[in-house]
């Protein structure tokens, strides 16, 4: 399909319009007015209203709650720069973006160290029930419950980025035999860390310990399906931070309830809020434990992609030829 060059004549910093429609850290906001921009911050914009507003704006800036779609984007006939306070990209119509000649820029690995340990965390809860014994303490019935170590154990990572490299890190530190799956070829770095690279197969029949960290189009065809369920060790622990549709939902709600799946811990659901009957009766699961897509939500981190999404935004703000 032809690009279409957005046109960028006369453009100065005092008629370029910024339009923030999600919850952002005020060093962004701050950054922005005091660069003499004009922003307008309406982080609960419902998308009837964006639809309507959006074609005065040459900058939106947007997190995980709005979706830049493709109606949005044809709409904002001014759009210039699509900035994701955020480390991917799922939530924008990447595609009708470029046939706009519409530049994006976001922040990956900003939140890399809040990812990981939530990874962690969430290993150890799936090992040791902590929902069920939390659960159980909360209502007053102090019951012990029986979990299993990590240590000794094998944790198999699919997709050895950023985040999963790190896992790998503290996983061998805390015992773990750690093995490495990805699309890419990460033989090299993944033995200088001690690290195993192995097939899909291979991972899937030897890992007590699965954890996901990939990036996945939510129409794609599932990593972890029937075929993959089967494979599995039984008894194994599934960790999920990444994509909820990298896993057959409903083929895991199948092994959950035969016993194959030890547990499942996710920060990441298939809808949020869940919407499907199998998705519902997966969540209520005493072997389930599942976050609410809080991978990012720290202090420490929203700072960082609030820095590192506006120095992004500035750089492609001067490459349209606006001084400031």
């Amino acid at each position: 399909m032809e690009q279409t060059t957005v046109q960028t004549n006369s453009l100065n910093k005092e008629n370029l319009n910024i339009l923030i429609t999600d919850p952002v850290a005020d060093v962004m906001l701050n950054t922005l007015k005091e660069k003499g921009f004009h922003v307008d911050y309406q982080p609960e914009i419902s998308k009837e209203e964006l639809m309507k507003v959006i074609e005065n704006y040459d900058i939106i800036v947007v997190r995980s709650r709005t979706k830049v779609t493709r109606d949005i984007i044809e709409r904002g006939k001014r759009l210039k720069i699509i900035a994701r306070a955020g480390i991917g990209l799922d939530n924008i119509d990447t595609d009708a973006a470029q046939e706009r000649g519409i530049k994006i820029v976001y922040a990956p690995g900003a939140s890399t160290d809040s990812a990981v340990e939530l990874t962690i965390g969430l290993m150890i809860a799936g090992a040791r029930k902590m929902y069920t014994s939390m659960t159980l303490a909360k209502s007053g019935i102090f019951k012990k419950i029986e979990g299993l170590e990590l240590a000794g154990k094998t944790l198999g990572i699919i997709g050895f980025g950023r985040i999963g490299t790190k896992v790998g890190i503290i996983a061998k530190a805390m015992g773990m035999r750690v093995l490495a799956y990805d699309i890419m070829d990460i033989k090299d770095r993944a033995t200088q860390l001690g690290i195993i690279p192995v097939t899909l197969e291979e991972l899937l029949k030897q890992s007590d310990v699965i954890s996901l960290h990939v990036t996945i189009g939510k129409n794609a065809k599932p990593i972890l399906d029937e075929k993959a369920f089967e494979i599995m060790k039984d008894n194994v622990i599934i960790v999920n931070t990444s994509r909820a549709v990298a896993v057959d939902g409903q083929a895991l709600l199948k092994y959950i309830k035969s016993g194959k799946v030890y547990a499942y811990a996710a920060d990441v659901l298939w809808h949020e809020p869940p919407k499907e009957e199998w998705e519902l009766e997966l969540l209520k699961h005493e072997r389930v434990t599942i976050t609410t897509h809080i991978g990012a939500q720290t202090k420490e981190a929203q700072y960082r992609v609030a820095v590192t999404t506006t120095e992004n935004l500035l750089n492609a703000i001067k490459e349209l030829g606006v001084q400031f």
